[in-house]
């Protein structure tokens, strides 16, 4: 019998109001150099960093994610998060889907390198990395994060971290918010189908 091959998950978590290209085209690039399975993208349904902004309802946000990846057969939605009560920490997220896969199933967690600069400050790090390796994309204007530096905080994560250059597209949820209260075209920074939904349904305004 031939060797089992390794099976590798990535998952990509976020608010997603609205989910963008850019979100998208960094899935795709790690799941291409990492050699993924599929890629899991994860709504948020309380996110605890939030607390101080204004969140679209997960029904809306879950719509999005769902028009965005229809046409990709190796993305997938998962909705760990908005389906379970309290808080979506991170680490919790990961330990329910660890479970939903064999344990010799590699999982990739999908943060931008801003994300890596305050891993420290997140939920039981130490248990996180643990649970998933970190593929980390740049992320600009965000420098590069020095790991030896942060192995020092967080010790372990230097080896738990794979490193993918992507196209260098920034483009913030945030920003598209504003531009749609203000009446500024958010063409070809979202799909078709997620501008169409947006107007349909009066995001944002």
């Amino acid at each position: 019998m031939g060797e089992r091959l390794e099976v590798r998950i990535g998952i990509i978590g976020g608010t997603f109001d609205p989910i963008h290209v850019g979100h998208l085209v960094a899935a795709e690039e790690v799941r291409h150099c990492l050699r993924l399975e599929k890629v899991l993208f994860v709504p948020a349904g309380q996110p605890p960093h939030k607390k101080l902004q204004k969140v679209s309802p997960a029904i809306h946000r879950v719509k999005m994610v769902e028009l965005s990846i229809a046409s990709n057969p190796f993305f997938e939605l998962s909705l760990v998060d908005v389906r379970r009560p309290g808080k979506s920490y991170t680490v919790e997220t990961l330990e329910i889907i660890r479970r939903e896969y064999p344990a010799d199933t590699e999982l990739y967690f999908i943060i931008g390198m801003d994300s890596l600069a305050e891993l420290t400050t997140w939920k039981d790090p130490a248990r996180l990395i643990a649970l998933a390796k970190l593929a980390v994309v740049n992320r600009p204007p965000y420098p590069k994060v020095d790991l030896m530096s942060l192995e020092a905080k967080l010790p372990g994560v230097s080896r738990r971290v794979e490193m993918v250059e992507i196209p260098g597209i920034y483009i913030a949820s945030s920003d598209l918010q504003e531009r749609v209260a203000t009446g500024r075209p958010i063409k070809y920074q979202v799909l078709e189908a997620v501008e169409a939904y947006i107007k349909e349904v009066g995001l944002y305004l």
